[in-house]
This record gives structure tokens, C-alpha cells and sequence, in this order.
């Protein structure tokens, strides 16, 4: 640590050289064996708070024991400041609960100060400004002690210190030693939008979408009558045909599958719905002949798999029961016993089930090809979300195809339309990839709102916590997230080491360079060609010390993202850089 008192004027000066303050003339003499450290030296940006611990040391036979001195850190920025706790000081013989400084063995005392950051924070000052008191002299109240030089106000200064506003503030910012500059901010850098992870969309292209109608027939025939050809269903099932003929994103593929229900001889059956197959065939080349598709035909013998899913969907008393029955049993001559021996049903299934299975089934599967991704994104940019469902609006959104500003209007829109866990997630993790962390925690509560299960999302909003500076509250979910939301909740709170550790790429380098393992933070970034990656490099060659490197890094990034021009004035990490032009 350094000893400001021999680089700067000290709080030592500050009370050894004021005229008419009795009680601190003789402090004077030993001033340069008063040490004052602040750490860390520069300061740092952690967990929402610019924190740092300034310890002042006395020497023996220094405090004068009727001397009380006030001292309250402030933090300077350009357009305001915000003051820390104020810390006392007193003598051995003052009558007040302050620290004592002991004039006969001095000693060492630290105080931790703690500020709220501001985004003003970035380029500024950490200031001490003393006011002292004696019981002789002109300091019999606090007084104000300009900390550089020693001297207590003048007349004029004193009038301008008592009228206040903006003078009168800027008067005590000369009045304050300055004990540490800037604000290390590497830590706002962590991207936790990375780490956030969208639910799929559940969309395809292409989606098979089948059509089912059925000839029915008699008990062993595999004639059909008038009437089995020209019911509603087929005729439904010929208009659908009809209707997606000549669209160029359907492709119709259609069968028909004869069946025999599964009584009687199990070789007689299969020779009747072969048959079955070929009279429903001919029936159906009737029924599509306009339409010109091709039909294959197949026969599939007794129709046990039917028989199950219409006695499942029943309300046949002992259902579960029967389907226990064709499931422990293999031969098709077992089944058709065990069931027929259960007599309180057999007359239902031979009523309601059976007759269904006698048929020649008509099958139309239809593939169906979606919009392609440029028609989706330009239906988005006409604002046209009505003819995009909700699957096609998260699959858009989820290709990177769409600049981040769309793809939170196209995630908006399926979330006020289908209110879904999806949406809701997907638009929390977008609102988070553009900073917005109040709005991505806001979809995500709105997620859980919807249905979604607090394990379903539990990595996202452990991280929208800890990117809103809320540690605490992100601690409900960090027990259950995976290592790398650990990483950062770690990285979070100023656990670097630990960090760096479970991370990768960018987030790792973050860390590490605040862990000051600038070789591994390289090499981290090593094949990141980003404009924050450049940026970082940059900072790294300045720790350095590599001034080239880094001004070559800095043009980089400024070619890519040219905000990182007005950055660089500011980040302490880029002390050269500060209040200057990069020229590309």
C-alpha cells in the first residue's frame, strides 16, 4: 500500500498547519510518520457496491488528547457525489463516545466504506474531507480543514460554505484529499444474458398431418354396399384431398389398409382383409379418381392394435382389465379365448367394438412444408404477426436471423397472443440480451405465472437476479443451477478465482482479469473476434503495461462498435485512454 502522506498532502497537514486551531499545532511535528492507505488503490465495482477499506495510522505521542477530528469519505463525480459514513476521532481527555487515538501509544485504524454505485461512479474521485474541533482557538466548532494544504476557510469561503448550492459544493471538493481515482466497472461486463437459456420452439418445417375415413364392412365380407361408399366421412375426406391438391407446400401421400376384426380363424382372416383391401381400393380409385393420386394398397390381418385404442377410449366396464388380457398373451387364437371367456363383456365388445374393425381404412398423410425463414422475417417487419402462429414466431425468433429490436417485438407479440411458459421465457431471455433486466425479470415471473415450473426456469432466474445486483434473492435458485450460473453467481459477489474456474470464453476472461490472470483471460478470448472482446484485450495489454497492444486492440473494437470510443474516456482500466481521442 502506498503511504499518501508522502505522495500527497495528508490528513496529517491538515491539522498541523491551521492558524488559530490551539490544540493542533503541535500535531504538526511528526507528519510524515502518519501513513494513510486506501484498498484497494483503485476502486472496484462489485456485487451493485464501489466498497474499499482506508486505514490511517498514528504515531506515538502524536494525537493531541483535546483534538476531535471528523472525517467522512465522499465519492465525486461530474454532476454530484455521494457521501459514505462519517468516522470520529478524538483525543484522550475529550468528553465524547468517539474513537480514541491514545496520544501515548497511537495506533491503527480502518474504516469501511461502502457507496451505492451509480453509473456516474465510472470516472471519479474517493475523497476524505475533515472538519476538526478544539476546545481553544477558532475550531470550538467543526470546522472544515482543507485536507491539501491545511488551511481552514477564509471569510469569504467560510460566507460561500454557509450560503451552500453549487459553489459552495464545489468549494469542498478542494477542500477533499483525494485517496483513490475511478472505478473498476470490468464487473458490469459479465454477461449473464449468455448464460440464459430459451425453451425450444417446437417447430418443423415440415409437419405430417394425417387424414383417416373408413369403409366398413359386414361380418366376413369384403363386399361394400352403396351406402359404405358415399358416407359423410369420405366425402370430407375427398374434399380435403381436393383442397390440397394443387398447393406446392403439401405433398399427399395415400393408402388404404384392410383389416379383419379379431374373431374367428386368424387364416381366414387375413385372406378376407386382403380383400377387404382390394374392394376398398377400388372404391377409393373411384372416390379420388379426379384428384390423380397415386393409392397403394396393404392388408394388415386382424386388427388387434385397433381393438385396443377403442376399447381404451370406451366406457366398457373392465376395460383396463381386457387390455390386460391381449397384453399377456402373444398368439392371436389366446387373445380371441381369453376374451370370449370373459362373458359379462364379450356381447359389449361384440356390439360396440368389433363391427368398427371390419374395414378398409383410407389413410391421407400429408406432408406439409411451413413458411421459409425470409417469408417468417418478412411478415415480421410488416408487422404482420397474424399470419404467423405461435410455434413459427418463437422459431423466427430463435435463429438469429432477426436484429435483437425485432426479435423482442416478434416475441411481445406470441407472448400477448398465447401467454405461453415459452414465450414468456424466450422474451425474458431477449429483454436480458438487450439489457433490460427489470422487463426480463418481470417475462420470467410471468412465465411461472403461466404454468412453468420453477425447475424449468430456474438457471434464468437465478441470473436475471444476480444481473440486476440482486445476490440475495438469486440465491433461492443458485442452490439448483448448473456450475456455470454458479460460476457467475460466484463471479457475482467477487469470487473470481472461483469463477474463472467453471467458466468459459468471454465470462471466463472477465474473470480472470480481475483475478489478474491476464495470460489465461487471453487466452479465453483467443478466437473471440467481438468488438467487447477486443475492448478487453485492450484493458488487459494496459495491466500490461503493453501501451502498443493496446492502442492497436482499442481501434479494433472502436471499428466494430463505435460506443466503445466515448467508454474508453472513462474506464479507469485505460488510464492512458482517459479524456482522449482514438483516431482509427
Amino acid at each position: 500500500m502506498k503511504n499518501l502522506f508522502k505522495v500527497s498532502a495528508m490528513l496529517a497537514v491538515v491539522v498541523l498547519t491551521l492558524t488559530g486551531c490551539n490544540c493542533f499545532t503541535k500535531m504538526a511535528k511528526n507528519k510524515d510518520d502518519v501513513k494513510l492507505t486506501c484498498t484497494p488503490e483503485v476502486l472496484v465495482l462489485n456485487n451493485g457496491k464501489v466498497e474499499a477499506d482506508i486505514t490511517v495510522t498514528f504515531p506515538v505521542k502524536y494525537y493531541n488528547a483535546k483534538a476531535v477530528v471528523k472525517v467522512t469519505p465522499v465519492i465525486v463525480f461530474e454532476g454530484g457525489e455521494v457521501a459514505g459514513a462519517t468516522q470520529y476521532f478524538q483525543g484522550t481527555k475529550v468528553d465524547d463516545n468517539y474513537t480514541v487515538i491514545d496520544q501515548k501509544m497511537g495506533g491503527e485504524y480502518t474504516m469501511h466504506v461502502s457507496f451505492p454505485y451509480d453509473e456516474r461512479m465510472e470516472c471519479s474521485e474517493l475523497q476524505l474531507r475533515a472538519e476538526i474541533k478544539c476546545p481553544s482557538g477558532k475550531c470550538k466548532e467543526f470546522t472544515l480543514v482543507n485536507l491539501n494544504n491545511g488551511a481552514i476557510p477564509t471569510k469569504e469561503e467560510a460566507a460561500i460554505l454557509a450560503a451552500g448550492g453549487a459553489e459552495a459544493d464545489a468549494l469542498k471538493r478542494t477542500f477533499g484529499l483525494t485517496i483513490a481515482q475511478g472505478v473498476n466497472t470490468l464487473q458490469k461486463d459479465i454477461d449473464f444474458a449468455d448464460a440464459m437459456q430459451n425453451m425450444a420452439s417446437g417447430y418443423k418445417n415440415v409437419i405430417t398431418e394425417v387424414t383417416r375415413a373408413d369403409y366398413k364392412y359386414a361380418i366376413n365380407s369384403s363386399s361394400l354396399s352403396r351406402k359404405a361408399q358415399t358416407t359423410d366421412e369420405l366425402t370430407a375426406f375427398q374434399q380435403k384431398a381436393a383442397e390440397q391438391k394443387d398447393n406446392d407446400r403439401i405433398k399427399q401421400n395415400i393408402y388404404i389398409n384392410g383389416y379383419a376384426s379379431p374373431d374367428g380363424p386368424e387364416k381366414f382372416n387375413d385372406k378376407l382383409s386382403a380383400a377387404r383391401s382390394e374392394s376398398g381400393k377400388k372404391a377409393a380409385e373411384k372416390l379420388l379418381k379426379e384428384i390423380g393420386l397415386p393409392l397403394d394398397a396393404a392388408s394388415y390381418g386382424e386388427d388387434w392394435e385397433g381393438f385396443k385404442e377403442l376399447v381404451a377410449a370406451s366406457n366398457i366396464e373392465n376395460k383396463e382389465l381386457i387390455i390386460s388380457v391381449l397384453n399377456s398373451f402373444e398368439s392371436s387364437s389366446e387373445r380371441e379365448a381369453q376374451i370370449k371367456n370373459m362373458s359379462q363383456v364379450f356381447d359389449v365388445l361384440k356390439d360396440e367394438i368389433l363391427p368398427q374393425l371390419r374395414r378398409a381404412q383410407l389413410v391421407n398423410s400429408s406432408d406439409i412444408t411451413g413458411k421459409t425463414d425470409e417469408e417468417m422475417i418478412a411478415l415480421v417487419r410488416e408487422g404482420k404477426f397474424d399470419q404467423l402462429d405461435e410455434k413459427e414466431m418463437l422459431h423466427i425468433a430463435s435463429t438469429g436471423k432477426l436484429g435483437l429490436e425485432d426479435t423482442i417485438i416478434t416475441l411481445e407479440a406470441a407472448a400477448k397472443e398465447y401467454a405461453s411458459v415459452t414465450a414468456y421465457n424466450n422474451l425474458g431471455v431477449a429483454y436480458a440480451e438487450a439489457g433490460e433486466g427489470v422487463k426480463a425479470a418481470e417475462a420470467f415471473n410471468k412465465a411461472v405465472n403461466a404454468g412453468g415450473s420453477a425447475t424449468e426456469i430456474n438457471n434464468n432466474l437465478a441470473l436475471v437476479n444476480l444481473m440486476n445486483g440482486n445476490t440475495e434473492a438469486a440465491k433461492a435458485y443458485t442452490v439448483n443451477a448448473s456450475k456455470e450460473t454458479k460460476a457467475l453467481a460466484a463471479a457475482a459477489e467477487g469470487n473470481y478465482a472461483a469463477a474463472q474456474s467453471q467458466l468459459e470464453g468471454y465470462n471466463a476472461a472477465v474473470a480472470a482479469t480481475m483475478n489478474a490472470d491476464y495470460t489465461a483471460a487471453k487466452q479465453f478470448i483467443a478466437k473471440d473476434a467481438s468488438a467487447e472482446a477486443d475492448y478487453l484485450r485492450a484493458v488487459i495489454a494496459t495491466k500490461q503495461g503493453d501501451m502498443e497492444a493496446a492502442t492497436a486492440e482499442l481501434k479494433s473494437a472502436i471499428s466494430k462498435d463505435g460506443s466503445l470510443a466515448e467508454r474508453c474516456k472513462k474506464d479507469v482500466n485505460l488510464r492512458g485512454y482517459i479524456g482522449k481521442e482514438i483516431v482509427l
